[in-house]
């Protein structure tokens, strides 16, 4: 994409354009991704700096394991220094808008500051499942997957990471990266570090799981989840908003917002999407997963048989209600 094509500036946004399809739409023509003068203008090396300087003592997450991660220590997401990899290919089975006719770049990383017990990617979360990289190598995956024809670059379970991506962007940007970046995150991320990458990330893809403290305690091991994830997503929307997409429905800026339907659970469904509508916008675009299955320590311990079984098709029906009822209307579907 030529560099004389004017930037997307984070305060300065060009009003969507809301078509009778249903879509907001924005010219690919006016858009270029937003770490590319980010990076012109210094700025990217020092949020890199910004983000490494976080690392010891660790404060990156919620959590503030406060370990030194520069000398490799680790705390509960157990990734020290370097990020851990565990795949990298052009994903077809993310959402409409991302994954396109070539695919979203996704880039799996290992070790994961939530410790959900249904964990449907539990090698990756808990077993750390995948290969250490550095920064040289990362941006040459990033590379790769544009090179594949990849409509956008996908990084799954980002918020441990934050400074190892960084440092890999601003090699990946001298070398000819242009495609947009997603933050595709279980929505524990401190607030904080949110707004350190504006300016970086064209897209959000947060994952708001459950809503009540009682619930995030038993099934997610972190209590203050609900209160995290408001104040994540309300920072991700302040700098992004609503999801635009360009003339054939392909993502270029906003946040997507994620809800994995849980078995026996409506309540918790309900309350998060009437946050979101009034939160954020009734203008979110949603994907109201139903692919939840019992996973991970589900079915193995004691204590979780309430979701030890798969969803049924009038939950699902359920959520959609909900949803329709708080006044939500852009829904994830092919």
């Amino acid at each position: 994409m030529a560099s004389s094509h004017s930037l997307l500036s984070v305060r300065n946004p060009i009003p969507p354009e809301r078509h009778g399809t249903g879509r907001f739409v924005l010219p690919r023509e006016r858009f270029a991704a937003a770490y590319v003068e980010t990076h012109r203008t210094g700025t990217l090396m020092q949020k890199a700096a910004q983000a490494r300087d976080l690392l010891n003592p660790c404060r990156l997450c919620p959590r503030q394991c406060e370990v030194n991660r520069r000398e490799r220590a680790t705390g509960v997401c157990r990734i020290g220094r370097l990020a851990r990899v565990s795949s990298a290919f052009p994903h077809h089975g993310e959402e409409d808008c991302l994954r396109g006719t070539h695919g979203s770049g996704t880039i799996f990383f290992a070790g994961c500051n939530l410790h959900c017990v249904f964990c449907q990617n539990y090698d990756l979360s808990h077993l750390n499942a995948g290969r250490e990289v550095a920064a040289s190598e990362l941006a040459g995956l990033m590379l790769g997957l544009q090179e594949a024809g990849c409509h956008n670059l996908n990084f799954v379970t980002p918020g441990h990471i934050v400074p190892q991506i960084l440092e890999a962007l601003v090699l990946a940007v001298e070398r000819g990266l242009r495609i947009p970046l997603v933050y595709n995150t279980g929505g524990y991320d401190r607030p904080e570090v949110i707004r350190l990458l504006e300016g970086v990330f064209d897209l959000y893809l947060p994952d708001f799981k459950l809503w009540s403290a009682e619930a995030a305690a038993r099934f997610l091991t972190a209590r203050d989840y609900p209160d995290v994830a408001r104040q994540a997503l309300q920072a991700m929307h302040a700098q992004v908003g609503v999801l635009r997409v360009d003339e054939e429905g392909l993502a270029l800026r906003g946040v997507a917002l994620r809800h994995l339907v849980m078995p026996g659970l409506p309540e918790e469904t309900r309350e998060i999407l009437r946050w979101v509508a009034t939160a954020l916008s009734p203008d979110t675009y949603v994907n109201l997963m139903d692919q939840y299955h019992p996973d991970g320590r589900v079915g193995q311990e004691v204590g979780f048989h309430s979701i030890d079984r798969r969803l049924r098709s009038d939950e699902l029906e359920a959520a959609y209600a909900a949803a329709r009822e708080a006044g939500l209307w852009r829904f994830d579907t092919p």
